[in-house]
C-alpha cells in the first residue's frame, strides 16, 4: 500500500496558504498533516571573486522575532518564484534588493526548505560579479514591505560565522559552504 493525501481544506490564505491533510499512510493509519503552501524560492550568493566579499541583506523578520527575538537576519537575496524561472527570478531579486545585475548563475541545488510543513523547494544558486555590475542602490521594493539594507561581507567573516555556529539562514550557510568547496582559495584574507 503506498502513501496517499485523501482530502485537503484550506485553512487560511493570504501570502501562503496552510491546508489541512488528511493522509493515508503506507501501513493504512490515518492522520492528518499541515502544509505551508506558497511555492518555489530562489536565492543567490553574489561573490567578488576578486575583492572576496559577497553582497547580502539584512532585514527584519517576524517569525525569529517571535521565536527568539533576533529581529533581523543576514540573508543571501531571495524571493518567491512565481511565473519567471529560477535563474531569472534570481536576477531579479538581486537587483531589487542589493542593486546587482548579475551575469552567469552557478547553480547549486533545487532543495526543499523545510519538508515537514513546507511545499517550498529553493533553487539556489552562486553568482560571481565585478564591481561594475553594482547598478543600483538596493534596499528592496517599499511597496511589498521590504526594508532591506545592503551588506557587503568579507568572505572570510561569513567562513568564520559559519564554523561559529553564528551563520543562522541556512539557506545562506549552505550557500557559503558550497562556495568554499567549490572555490576554497577565496575565503583567505587578501
Amino acid at each position: 500500500m503506498t502513501a496517499a493525501i485523501e482530502s485537503i481544506a484550506t485553512t487560511h490564505e493570504r501570502w501562503a496558504r496552510m491546508l489541512l491533510a488528511t493522509v493515508r499512510l503506507p501501513g493504512g493509519q490515518r492522520v492528518q498533516r499541515d502544509i505551508e503552501d506558497h511555492g518555489d524560492a530562489v536565492a543567490v550568493l553574489p561573490y567578488d571573486p576578486v575583492r572576496r566579499v559577497a553582497l547580502l541583506v539584512r532585514q527584519f523578520r517576524a517569525p525569529p522575532f517571535y521565536a527568539s527575538g533576533e529581529g533581523e537576519t543576514l540573508e543571501a537575496p531571495a524571493g518567491r518564484l512565481d511565473t519567471d524561472d529560477p535563474a531569472s527570478c534570481a536576477r531579479r531579486e538581486a537587483l531589487e534588493e542589493i542593486g546587482l545585475r548579475l551575469g552567469e548563475l552557478e547553480p547549486v541545488v533545487v532543495t526543499w526548505t523545510m519538508p515537514a510543513l513546507s511545499t517550498e523547494r529553493a533553487h539556489l544558486f552562486l553568482a560571481a560579479y565585478e564591481a561594475v555590475d553594482h547598478v543600483e542602490a538596493g534596499g528592496g521594493i517599499i511597496e511589498e514591505g521590504e526594508s532591506i539594507t545592503v551588506s557587503e561581507v568579507p568572505l572570510a567573516d561569513l567562513a568564520a560565522m559559519a564554523d561559529a555556529g553564528t551563520l543562522t539562514e541556512l539557506k545562506l550557510l549552505l550557500l557559503v559552504q558550497t562556495l568554499r568547496l567549490r572555490r576554497p582559495e577565496l575565503f583567505g584574507r587578501p
